[in-house]
């Protein structure tokens, strides 16, 4: 996988519309097409940065005024799709950042960018299933590494306004651990 495009949508139909769109317009495929809390609706596509492009733009075309966000993310880091299939298990944990969005497109982008800031694992990218259409990424790692993956994706082009909020937890005790995979 060379990219990975993502659109999100308020309206269940205009999604699946946006959707089915996405993958007649380019060469993609289909990683997953589903509802979300809150009503939106939300699909991802992988593929070739071109592809995926033109993908992703025939989502936003289709999508119209339900659009609430979208990206593409060229050269995305494989361990971003794997986060968004379920929690992946941490070997060690000596920090765990937290990073909350108001979109689950923007959660992508936040896993993306914090995996290639630092040397960290990503231990999920929960996407907008019963938290009210917010989305959030956990990583965990040595506390410098942390720390430096979090204020990377705070940071991160195009998600101005959109961090709900985020923290770093330094020696998380092993319940909170267990209850976060």
């Amino acid at each position: 996988m060379t990219a990975i495009g993502v659109v999100e949508t308020l309206s269940i139909p205009m999604g699946v519309l946006a959707g089915d769109q996405m993958v007649k317009t380019a060469q993609v495929d289909l990683v997953t097409a589903q509802t979300v809390c809150a009503g939106k609706y939300i699909v991802v596509v992988s593929g070739e940065v071109a592809a995926v492009r033109s993908s992703v733009n025939a989502g936003i075309e289709n999508a119209g005024s339900t659009l609430v966000d979208s990206l593409v993310i060229p050269n995305v880091d494989e361990r971003v799709v794997a986060a968004m299939a379920g929690a992946c298990p941490a070997e060690q944990v000596e920090a765990v950042g937290v990073v909350e969005t108001f979109s689950l497109a923007s959660a992508i982008s936040v896993a993306d960018i914090s995996v290639k800031a630092a040397d960290v694992e990503l231990i999920e990218v929960r996407l907008g299933r019963g938290m009210g259409g917010k989305s959030y990424v956990i990583i965990t790692g040595e506390v410098a590494a942390v720390e430096s993956s979090v204020r990377a994706a705070e940071a991160g082009e195009g998600l101005e306004g959109l961090i709900a909020s985020s923290v770093v937890i330094p020696s998380p005790h092993m319940d909170m651990i267990r209850a976060l995979m």
